[in-house]
């Protein structure tokens, strides 16, 4: 039995890494429209809803940021 060396595809396919083309601004601008939801909950009365909404855009952007 023989087995053959595949080092060499290994190596030119972990080299070859995709390039991704979205800059991210739809995310971007969800995140900042559901801030200014919460904070327009906390303006009306709605504390806890809006408190979750402001949470919920943190994790997003800071996800986003991440790489995630």
């Amino acid at each position: 039995m023989s087995t053959r060396d595949d080092f060499g595809l290994w190596e030119r396919e972990l080299g070859e890494q995709p390039v991704e083309s979205s800059s991210g601004t739809g995310l971007t601008v969800a995140a900042i429209l559901l801030m200014l939801v919460g904070v327009g909950l906390i303006a009306i009365g709605g504390a806890p809803l809006g408190v979750a909404a402001l949470v919920i855009s943190v994790l997003i952007l800071f996800l986003w940021r991440a790489g995630m």
